[in-house]
């Protein structure tokens, strides 16, 4: 895969997406994928993150081809966890949610004394 748009349409493949679901997405249309993966106009910066937030990939392999296709950053790792929590929370009701808040700030609060 030598160029950005092999790489987009590898990677949109791979995570079961096609041209329209992945421009419905990220809130383009469905020229802004296809153009980028015929190699047709330059990705604008904001387009390539939300491609690579979407598709849970590293941007500099997206834009360079360097590293690896997956995004093992910290940040990345962060955020699949707190979003299986919110799919979690948004099945509790209200005072539940309340409840699970509660439980972890009383934990952070815990685990900071501890470290202390």
């Amino acid at each position: 895969m030598n160029t950005l748009g092999e790489r987009l349409k590898y990677a949109r493949k791979k995570n079961g997406y096609t041209q329209d679901s992945l421009a419905e997405t990220i809130g383009v249309s469905r020229g802004v994928i296809f153009n980028l993966e015929k190699n047709k106009t330059e990705p604008q910066s904001i387009v390539i993150n939300a491609i690579c937030q979407t598709l849970k990939i590293n941007r500099d392999w997206l834009v360079s081809g360097i590293g690896e296709i997956e995004d093992n950053s910290e940040t990345s790792r962060s955020a699949k966890i707190l979003a299986e929590l919110y799919d979690v929370a948004k099945e509790l009701s209200e005072n539940e949610q309340l409840y699970l808040l509660d439980t972890v700030k009383a934990l952070k609060q815990r685990l900071g004394k501890d470290k202390t």
